[in-house]
């Protein structure tokens, strides 16, 4: 796919229309190569640093750009080094403790005070949790009684 840019010529200072192709960089024109290398993204307000994650970069050095598959595993990625630097449940662990309770996505987001697709992105990976709901979660996991107290007190 190729992007349109209006460029002015150097002798006349007219504006034209050139044609990009997708590997472009937006700036200079110039073919990006494909690169691995520390970006950063950030979880909950904080930079994680990913290391080797792919992008393409322009030779030039004037960018960086990531194709929408790169931008998903950056965060995924990211995501992941956040929950492990935390200790934070994984996704399949908050999925498989609301089903140890047979609770529907909107039960367990009513229980524990949350929009429902907070929960689902969490399940889904596509988000972190706090350090705060994720005691919340361990303690709903761990103690005998913690789903009883809820549906009495939070719903």
């Amino acid at each position: 796919m190729k992007k349109s840019e209006t460029r002015k010529t150097a002798r006349t200072g007219t504006r034209r229309a050139v044609e990009l192709s997708a590997d472009a960089c937006p700036t200079c024109g110039t073919p990006m190569k494909e690169k691995r290398g520390r970006l950063s993204f950030p979880v909950n307000g904080e930079e994680i640093r990913v290391p080797q994650a792919t992008h393409l970069a322009c030779p030039k050095g004037h960018e960086v750009v990531l194709r929408a598959d790169d931008a998903r595993r950056l965060r995924e990625h990211a995501i992941d080094l956040y929950r492990k630097k935390y200790g934070l449940l994984r996704a399949d662990e908050i999925r498989s403790l609301r089903e140890r309770f047979g609770l529907t996505q909107a039960e367990t987001a009513r229980l524990l005070r949350l929009g429902q697709n907070t929960l689902s992105r969490w399940e889904a990976g596509r988000h972190a949790q706090t350090a705060a709901m994720d005691v919340l979660l361990r303690l709903l996991r761990d103690v005998p009684g913690g789903l009883e107290y809820l549906r009495r007190h939070a719903a």
